[in-house]
């Protein structure tokens, strides 16, 4: 296993243990300044206030399955930047940059774990690579959203991230949910990989409620976290082993099922994953059916996101071949012009929405 050249690897009863540079260390190597600070800030207002529907645009998270070359990532980011700014008037654009993938047995665990795709675990290398690239998005004026897998990585990492995902396998975690409450960024839970809705809906309770629990401090320290709760906790609809539930119905039902629970509904459909059969080209198919919900005026629909790169699908670790540079090596994506279309799409979407509001407010008040 490859480990930090300074750091010594004590054997515990059949496993390494490796002391790592501390979250307040890794920070004052590589820190943010004010200005990027405050951009954060104003970031996470934004889609909160997207979420809450004070601000009629729609959240659009974009970007690669996961991130594992940080040149074909700041290649993306440029080409999303110019377009989010394009489309701003009608859609919060936010990049997709997920460091960690939660794995269903085994398989590669993201760029914070294995920057060296090689199974090397070489930790102090994808802590510095992960805040160094967030850091680069947020310096380039692109808000970025993150699966929180690890407890601790918010404590590296956290601070440059806008937006944050629990995924459909941690959905039902304490552990997670405890942490979304502590989370100063709105949060989407997933629902579960079998298409419960039941799990998000709790989880989102849970994690809007204030905890007390272990976790641990900038220093590296144990602290006990009292945290106040996340009000910006909110559903995300990927559909799974029952099938898709982006359509009007499951779409309904979602918000019934928050409403029962005393939650105002903000709904995000994830376009990839159950809802596409894992088939990368039925993303757009996906967010078409959305967006003429969002054009009728379906207001719980708070967002999307889409599984995007610079090269359509994606190509496995490890070949003869070198890999494609923006191509996916974990599940496949659509390519640049695929999405940028989809997300034209959307925007002409939203602006339909606004019209339908409009007639809609014209008619009562005639």
């Amino acid at each position: 296993m490859s480990v930090h050249p300074s750091i010594d690897v004590v054997p515990v009863s059949g496993k390494s243990v490796v002391e790592v540079t501390s979250p307040a260390e890794l920070s004052a190597q590589i820190p943010a300044d004010q200005a990027t600070t405050a951009r954060i800030s104003a970031w996470r207002r934004s889609i909160a206030r997207v979420l809450a529907g004070d601000d009629d645009r729609v959240l659009a998270v974009v970007g690669p399955c996961s991130l594992h070359d940080a040149a074909a990532t700041r290649s993306y980011a440029s080409r999303l930047r110019e377009l989010a700014a394009e489309l701003n008037d009608e859609l919060l654009v936010v990049m997709r940059a997920y460091l960690e993938k939660p794995r269903t047995t085994i398989g590669w665990t993201g760029m914070l774990a294995d920057p060296g795709l090689d199974g090397g675990a070489d930790i102090e290398t994808g802590l510095r690579t992960s805040r160094r690239l967030l850091l680069d998005l947020a310096e380039l004026d692109l808000p970025v959203a993150t699966e929180w897998v690890s407890p601790i990585a918010p404590d590296y990492l956290g601070d440059l991230v806008s937006y944050g995902a629990i995924g459909a396998r941690t959905v039902e975690s304490q552990v997670h949910r405890q942490l979304t409450s502590a989370l100063p960024m709105p949060i989407g839970m997933k629902n579960g990989t079998s298409g419960s809705l039941q799990a998000a809906v709790d989880a989102i309770v849970a994690a809007r409620h204030p905890h007390s629990f272990l976790a641990s401090g900038a220093n590296g320290a144990v602290t006990w976290v009292r945290s106040t709760g996340n009000p910006d906790a909110h559903i995300i609809l990927r559909g799974g082993a029952t099938g898709p539930n982006y359509d009007v119905t499951s779409v309904r039902k979602a918000v019934g099922k928050l409403r029962s629970a005393g939650i105002s509904p903000a709904v995000v459909v994830d376009a990839s994953h159950g809802n596409s059969g894992k088939d990368h080209t039925r993303q757009p198919s996906v967010v078409a059916a959305v967006g003429d919900q969002i054009a009728s005026g379906t207001a719980a629909i708070r967002g999307v996101m889409v599984e995007s790169f610079l090269v359509e699908g994606r190509q496995d670790v490890g070949s003869a071949r070198p890999l494609r540079f923006g191509q996916s090596i974990t599940d496949a994506c659509l390519g640049w012009d695929d999405t940028a279309v989809v997300l034209c799409d959307l925007a002409a979407s939203v602006r339909a929405s606004r019209r339908t509001c409009d007639s809609a407010n014209w008619l009562q008040l005639a």
